[in-house]
């Protein structure tokens, strides 16, 4: 074995983040999951109710900056390791609610 391989083996961060991303690999998964929910749980309210639930937006949304966290640095893009290592994404929700365009309100 080449001894520059046999080095970089012996690394402990490389071993840590290979450990994060088995780690950061099933929370992907989770919040897949989770954020596919809300979609289908917003669609059903929305024809349930003419209206998205609005605490789910601010939520989905800081989730969909999560995922994008999560996915950066499973790509090498980034060494800052997502929650619960670093913040929770804690943007403001500026999406304007779903509105019918067939009611005359």
């Amino acid at each position: 074995m080449n001894e520059e391989i046999k080095q970089r083996l012996q690394k402990k961060e490389i071993w840590q983040r290979g450990f994060y991303i088995i780690l950061f690999m099933c929370i992907y998964g989770f919040s897949n999951f989770l954020i596919v929910s809300i979609f289908f749980f917003q669609y059903v309210t929305l024809i349930l109710t003419g209206q998205t639930n609005l605490l789910l937006l601010g939520f989905s949304k800081n989730l969909g900056v999560y995922i994008h966290q999560i996915i950066t640095f499973l790509s090498f893009n980034s060494d800052q390791r997502p929650f619960p290592f670093s913040a929770w994404p804690n943007g403001t929700c500026d999406i304007e609610p779903f509105k019918d365009v067939n009611t005359n309100d």
